[in-house]
């Protein structure tokens, strides 16, 4: 894998509570194609100290973004090995809150236009 310096990503959270989303932007002159989210597995918030993670958030692939183009990630929350109902999303956990420490990440690839793989990481969460 190759890494960029330059940030060819950018996200932000569309929408509220469990209508939420995560809209990813192709910030560059090149379509990125196979674009991938890995799982993120989320800090247990009901044991003291952090126990074992108990939900973690799948994004589905994406399968191109055009150039300055846009793309709704689909996701769903699993908690203990079963899909979480629409209440129980935990995709707000992602949204960064001015002050506090990010201690999640979006680790992001996906193909360039000479078939490369490229990655990306980026910050998230409270």
């Amino acid at each position: 894998m190759i890494s960029n310096s330059t940030k060819p990503l950018t996200f932000t959270f569309v929408g509220a509570g469990p209508e939420t989303f995560l809209e990813l932007t192709n910030a560059t002159e090149q379509p990125l194609k196979s674009v991938e989210i890995l799982t993120i597995f989320l800090k247990d918030e009901e044991t003291p100290g952090g126990g074992p993670s108990q939900a973690h958030i799948r994004f589905e692939p994406v399968k191109a973004i055009q150039p300055k183009g846009k793309a709704a990630v689909s996701h769903r929350t699993w908690i203990n090995g079963k899909p979480a109902i629409a209440a129980n999303d935990q995709l707000q956990r992602l949204q960064l809150i001015q002050g506090t420490v990010n201690p999640y990440v979006l680790d992001i690839s996906w193909l360039d236009t000479e078939g490369k793989t490229r990655y990306q990481r980026i910050p998230v969460g409270h």
